[in-house]
């Protein structure tokens, strides 16, 4: 780990970084998305965002994802959402059904996190952009998580229903143990802690046997059977998840995490020749833990391992911002409230990117022929994440942690004043009375 450094950059490193950021056009304009073809040659591209509630990242991410496909040949678009949810997106934009997704996934908190307006945007144009393909080589809309413990069991049951009843009893039997925790996951971990039998043999056994039936049948109906495949690995990862969060975070980060890379690689693998992936997901699980206080600790994630796995094939971007408005919650299952986000802290990345002075920028360090801004960049400040909560209240605590950007990212977006993501339907977020900081008391 390197030494904090209290002070975010000197004059010439500021300077440095003012001829090396390019100024990004409009959102809109077709030159946004063009500068990111120099990442044409890559399998995977991770593009991140400092919060789960900001408009202007998911936007950015839209855009470059739309470049990505039309022009190079992306084909699978995977996120952090629970796989049974980003499924019902997947029947809109490749299998051409009606957009019901609106009003049945992304139920639980933080539903705005995907039931957002922009996401449906980029929903409509890849449904548009589809439909000009034939069916195998529509690009596929996927979740990575781990959270859906109920919906993926019920995922994996109505597929053997309708395919081999016998064999559904059987999931059934083996589901049982599960049955009374699949709206209170948490509350099963905590029981196992106290003594209670574990599940765990059960949901392996169920893996195993959709695992034998897709080998009976490699070839025949492949894509049910995939999908029904991977709810079970859900299962099982979910079963292991909520277990091992009572043992601490950093093993419970690990396993969603490992999750995450797991199932990315499926996704290539199924896909076949010619795969390849965008990524969505916080800044968090996408720039290199190894050169964070995360890493530090011991916790692993996606972007590492798609940099282990892939090198130079694996492209990391991080996004940041300095102020303006987030959509989040102060707690875990309450109220989703348009908050300000406050100015970023004087020893913090984001504060470098205040003082080069433009507003919206690309700063890419990938490259032989980078090193000076690397070297730039390589100083350990602190970078502010937001997920689905915010408390500006305890922002140092809550949201700050130390990372070196040059080794965490290969690239940084940076939009300095941003907005709120607009939630759909009826009850969207509001802004909070005690959330007015600095214009309220």
């Amino acid at each position: 780990m390197k030494e904090h450094s209290s002070a975010p950059a000197g004059d010439e490193s500021i300077a440095l970084l003012r001829r090396s950021a390019e100024p990004l056009p409009d959102l809109a304009s077709a030159e946004f998305a063009a500068l990111f073809d120099r990442y044409a040659d890559a399998r995977v591209v991770l593009i991140g965002e400092a919060s789960h509630g900001t408009s202007e990242f998911y936007r950015s991410r839209a855009a470059i994802t739309r470049r990505l496909i039309e022009k190079h040949g992306f084909n699978i678009v995977a996120v952090e959402a629970d796989w049974p949810d980003a499924a019902q997106i997947d029947q809109q934009v490749r299998r051409q059904q009606p957009p019901t997704w609106h009003q049945h996934a992304f139920q639980r908190f933080p539903t705005w996190m995907w039931r957002n307006r922009e996401v449906a945007g980029f929903c409509e144009w890849l449904t548009a952009y589809n439909r000009g393909l034939p069916a195998e080589r529509r690009v596929e809309f996927r979740g990575l998580d781990v959270y859906s413990l109920g919906a993926s069991i019920g995922a994996v049951l109505a597929y053997l229903d309708r395919t081999d009843p016998p064999a559904a009893q059987a999931a059934r039997q083996r589901y049982d143990c599960l049955e009374p925790w699949q709206d209170a996951p948490t509350l099963y971990g905590r029981n196992v802690l106290h003594g209670q039998q574990s599940c765990e043999d059960a949901v392996v056994e169920q893996l195993r046997a959709l695992l034998e039936r897709r080998l009976e049948r490699l070839g025949r109906n492949g894509e049910a059977l995939f999908d029904a495949t991977q709810n079970a690995r859900v299962v099982q990862a979910a079963e292991q998840y909520y277990r091992t969060m009572y043992h601490g975070s950093t093993a419970s980060w690990n396993l969603r995490d490992q999750h995450m890379f797991d199932t990315l690689e499926r996704l290539l693998e199924h896909r076949g020749p010619g795969a390849r992936a965008v990524v969505w997901a916080h800044n968090s699980h996408i720039g290199n833990a190894a050169a964070t206080a995360m890493g530090w600790a011991g916790e692993f994630n996606i972007g590492e391992l798609c940099r282990s796995a892939w090198g130079r094939e694996a492209v990391l971007i991080g996004m940041g911002t300095d102020r303006g408005e987030v959509v989040a919650a102060s707690n875990w299952d309450e109220p989703a409230q348009i908050k300000r986000v406050r100015p970023s802290r004087s020893d913090s990345w984001e504060q470098v990117f205040v003082q080069v002075g433009l507003p919206a920028t690309l700063t890419d360090w990938r490259g032989d022929t980078r090193a000076e801004l690397r070297e730039a960049l390589s100083a350990t400040l602190l970078e502010r994440a937001i997920g689905v909560i915010y408390r500006p209240e305890t922002e140092r605590q809550s949201h700050y942690f130390e990372a070196v950007l040059a080794e965490q990212f290969d690239a940084w977006i940076w939009l300095e004043e941003t907005h709120a993501v607009t939630a759909l339907g009826r009850q969207e977020p509001h802004l909070g009375e005690d959330e007015t900081w600095p214009f309220g008391e």
